[in-house]
């Protein structure tokens, strides 16, 4: 198993390793002064390559790694020495990334997969199984919310929706199989604000993990565990990696969470999966037990691992995340202002306007910005939305968001489809809803593309 789980500045230290057990290409760069984020962003979990000296991330293509010996072999599957296995449960370039992206967290480790979608399912079968419930709240990206309402009842893992912001019943839905509550920091794409100082109580009261997917605004303006959570995931595909070039995802331990509660019994009774290791009390010092058993349970056997170059490409997305966002964030600002004083929009949604009903948590919980998406509509509804996008020209029509390029998608139609219209009106998910991403470009020439496409409604 590859080292990239260990604490984050200000972190217990129960998550560190020892310094001598990790290889020194994977350390993170440790001096006698505090490393902020933006220097974290670019230089944490790299080290010089012992061999070549290289100043650039190097990128491992291989499948398979030498072992010493036998017994050296022998060791590493017995967690009783780290080092690299194999390919699919970990690689050099990735635990670079895996261990940038828990320092940037504050976590103590971090486990990267192919996908976000990926991310999150074995979140979930790494802390649920059949029998076993989650609270959710219900507005959820379109593919997380049919994995949720869809998929996992094939598992016999049932997920309870609420309201995010509707507390006495996200309590009331918990009970004695709940295994977890999960929330989106920012909804995609209704961009509802989460409460997750008030969610976080209500987890800790009931002895549960809060798992919290902080896509939408990256840790560059929110760090969940700040606020309760115990669990974050990413879509590395998103602001993270910021080109819209490479696929991944990742999944952050706060190591806050205790896993020896009975209730969780993947984690108190031996797993046959893994020499009936019980994950919650054998693990040697310095292995956290929830992104462990991630690595060597849903990873290793489910095999949704992410590529040595997808990994290199996101760790130099990362580079440059602070200066991007703080793009994004001033760009999306000054387009949800212009589309609130144009006589064409019935409605805007951005949770940095000060006539947002988010905008007050939006403030307590991302200072430095909300996020680079504002969700809008039209007076002329869903039929002026798809002439308003057939005119675009800078912005184009792509399943995606939080590229560096401005990019824009009907929800109800587009990503949400496999909804019912109760189920998008529970969502947030308007019929003429345009989810609208603003790149980094000159936000005069974004504003251009809106105003010539609006004139043509």
């Amino acid at each position: 198993m590859p080292p990239g789980m260990r604490g984050g500045p200000g972190r217990a230290a129960s998550g560190h390793f020892p310094e001598t057990t990790v290889p020194a290409l994977c350390r993170v760069r440790r001096t006698i002064m505090p490393i902020r984020f933006e220097t974290l962003a670019v230089h944490g979990g790299q080290h010089p390559d012992p061999t070549t000296l290289s100043r650039g991330v190097p990128v491992y293509r291989t499948s398979s790694y030498l072992f010493k010996s036998a017994e050296h072999a022998a060791k590493l599957f017995g967690l009783a020495e780290q080092g690299n296995v194999y390919g699919r449960l970990g690689n050099p370039t990735q635990a670079m990334l895996e261990e940038r992206m828990s320092l940037l967290e504050g976590g103590v480790g971090a486990l990267a997969s192919a996908s976000g979608t990926s991310a999150i399912f074995s979140t979930i079968v790494n802390l649920a199984k059949q029998g076993d419930e989650i609270v959710s709240a219900n507005n959820l990206y379109g593919g997380t919310f049919t994995l949720f309402n869809d998929i996992l009842p094939q598992f016999g893992i049932t997920t309870r929706f609420v309201k995010p912001q509707d507390f006495d019943k996200m309590e009331a839905a918990v009970n004695g199989r709940t295994r977890a509550l999960y929330v989106e920091a920012i909804g995609n794409p209704a961009l509802d604000v989460a409460d997750l100082d008030a969610v976080s109580a209500i987890a800790k009261r009931h002895g549960l993990p809060l798992v919290v997917d902080a896509t939408f605004a990256t840790p560059y303006l929110l760090r969940p565990f700040e606020h309760g959570a115990d669990i974050v995931v990413h879509s590395l595909t998103k602001w993270l990696g910021g080109h819209g070039t490479a696929l991944g995802g990742i999944v952050v331990d706060g190591g806050t969470f205790d896993w020896t509660d009975s209730r969780f019994s993947l984690y108190v009774e031996p797993d046959a999966s893994y020499h009936y290791l019980r994950w919650g009390y054998d693990l040697p010092e310095g292995y956290p037990p929830f992104i462990t058993r991630m690595r060597l349970v849903p990873l290793r056997n489910l095999g949704a691992c992410i590529s040595p170059d997808n990994a290199w490409m996101i760790l130099q997305g990362l580079e440059t995340l602070p200066l991007r966002m703080e793009r994004h964030c001033y760009n999306a600002q000054k387009v949800a202002e212009f589309l609130e004083s144009h006589e064409k929009v019935a409605w805007v949604n951005y949770p940095g306007l000060k006539s947002n009903r988010y905008y007050e948590l939006a403030k307590k919980y991302m200072p430095k910005g909300t996020c680079g998406v504002v969700s809008f509509g039209l007076k002329g509804g869903r039929a002026a939305a798809e002439e308003m996008m057939a005119h675009l020209k800078l912005a184009a029509i792509v399943t995606h968001v939080a590229d560096a390029r401005t990019c824009v998608l009907h929800p109800a139609s587009h990503t949400h489809r496999q909804m019912t219209d109760e189920q998008l009106k529970e969502a947030g998910v308007a019929p003429d809803l345009i989810r609208f991403s603003v790149g980094i470009e000159n936000v005069k020439d974004i504003i251009a593309d809106l105003e010539y496409a609006l004139s043509c409604v």
